[in-house]
């Protein structure tokens, strides 16, 4: 069951449009991040990024490491382990073929941090998306005013 603390619901919905909202979240929830699992799930719907190939070649992302701390490499660790225990990366074999970037560990001041992958080089040939998905803040406005 889907616990809605934080959220607050225009005051302008009628009791049924709250209804019909608390059921359209709870049919996808898969979507949202809830307790433990910091990620949600979208499936069904691919992400396309498309390159500039027209240049002379793509830059290797491959880098060797940053030197970090043996603290800092703790908390690498750490992170990589999470994201292993919840299927987002897999280990691979010692015979598979991969293109891999550095990671780097941004760190904010309150103590928490997340695990990035430094691609910079590849912004570099990504062409422009013409027609990006919309902000979820637009889009909940619109839908506030939807009749």
């Amino acid at each position: 069951m889907i616990e809605f603390r934080e959220g607050q619901f225009s005051t302008t919905l009628t009791s049924k449009q709250k209804l019909n909202l608390l059921k359209m979240l709870r049919k996808n929830r898969e979507a949202f991040a809830i307790g433990e699992d910091p990620l949600g799930k979208v499936r069904g719907h691919d992400i396309e990024l498309y390159l500039d190939v027209e240049r002379p070649y793509l830059p290797m992302l491959r880098r060797p490491p940053y030197p970090e701390s043996l603290e800092t490499r703790k908390e690498i660790e750490k992170h990589i382990n999470e994201i292993l225990e919840i299927n987002f990366i897999r280990k691979i074999g010692h015979n598979e073929i991969v293109k891999i970037t550095t990671s780097v560990l941004i760190t904010w001041n309150d103590g928490k941090s997340r695990l990035c992958g430094y691609l910079r080089a590849l912004n570099n040939y990504t062409k422009a998306d013409r027609y990006p998905i919309p902000r979820i803040p637009h889009a909940l406005n619109k839908l506030e005013k939807a009749k």
